[in-house]
């Protein structure tokens, strides 16, 4: 059986920093740079705030 679950690769829109997050986040995931909210948890997948650049597998 094939997991839904996956890490993502997003670029800030406030400052550009890459980070990779988990696309089912239960909590809110904040950018290490400048704080902006990438991700909110909305019981599964998580509203993805940034810009997604890959998916990782």
């Amino acid at each position: 059986m094939e997991t839904k679950s996956r890490f993502i690769r997003v670029r800030c829109e406030d400052c550009g920093n890459e980070q990779v997050i988990f696309n089912r986040a239960s909590t809110v995931v904040s950018c290490h740079i400048c704080g902006a909210t990438l991700a909110e948890p909305r019981g599964g997948k998580a509203f993805i705030k940034a810009e997604i650049l890959e998916e990782i597998e």
